[in-house]
């Protein structure tokens, strides 16, 4: 029996564990900014331009940390997270606003679902109905009234082709990008930085990808295409242990910082 907020065969746990799903991670968070609200937050009060992995690390820890935490771990760095979020405040945004917390749990589920079945295989729609139940929690452990999150996957996918279709990215969300794909890395970390901008562009839907004016060529989608194709062929190959390593790092990280001595989580 699981002591945290889903057990071992929810699908939330199942996804979340995948360590390849750090890949989507700048999709994920390009297409959170793209969203001009969030953008203007990140670019007013996030520390992306200094330590981009820093942040990377602190989000995935706080995925890690609800999805396969303990109860009192999850909602521990919930509150802290909030906490943050109170003081990022401007002209027309405040982090803590439900429309922004319900848009941000979208990229997350479907960013994962996303790279998850390109890679591991397709998931039904029962599947897919049950993951996306699991994930509303990334909106409502920070405070997001249920009654504004989209009540079945239905809705969600509703709410998201209307979202993709509308949203207006700003140039805070461009500056943000800069940023994500262009960091201030140690030169042994810097050859690996066109592989990211290539996942990055391929996870990203062609709506907000096409905004952010990144090229698209036959040339740039058949390498993006190869990629996916090798990767399909050798990640779901190797030992769960390895897959799972990002998680388990996380946590043992987390919970060192937190004074705790829980044993990692199970695979």
């Amino acid at each position: 029996m699981s002591n945290g907020l889903f057990r071992d065969d929810d699908l939330i746990r199942k996804v979340s564990r995948e360590g390849i799903l750090i890949a989507a991670g700048g999709a994920a968070s390009l297409l959170q900014t793209a969203h001009p609200k969030v953008a203007q937050g990140v670019y007013d009060h996030s520390y992306t331009a200094e330590d981009p992995l820093g942040r990377l690390r602190g989000t995935m820890q706080w995925v890690y940390a609800v999805s396969w935490g303990t109860r009192e771990e999850a909602e521990r760095l919930s509150a802290i997270v909030t906490r943050m979020h109170d003081k990022v405040t401007g002209p027309g945004y405040e982090a803590n606003d439900p429309e922004l917390q319900v848009w941000v749990g979208a990229t997350l589920f479907a960013t994962a679902v996303h790279i998850y079945e390109l890679l591991l295989g397709r998931l039904s729609d029962a599947e897919r109905a049950g993951y996306y139940e699991d994930s509303k929690v990334f909106a409502t452990i920070l405070g997001c009234p249920p009654e504004k999150v989209p009540a079945t996957y239905a809705d969600f996918r509703v709410y998201y082709a209307d979202t993709l279709a509308t949203i207006k990215i700003s140039d805070a969300s461009r500056a943000v990008a800069e940023q994500v794909l262009h960091p201030d890395l140690p030169w042994y970390m810097r050859p690996g930085l066109p592989v990211i901008r290539l996942v990055t562009a391929g996870l990203m839907p062609a709506p907000i990808r096409e905004q952010y004016g990144w090229s698209w060529t036959p040339a740039r989608r058949a390498r993006f295409h190869l990629l996916v194709k090798v990767l399909a062929a050798v990640y779901p190959r190797l030992p769960l242990r390895i897959r799972t390593l990002p998680r388990d790092h996380c946590l043992r990280e987390l919970r060192r910082r937190m004074g705790g001595r829980r044993r990692p989580a199970p695979a």
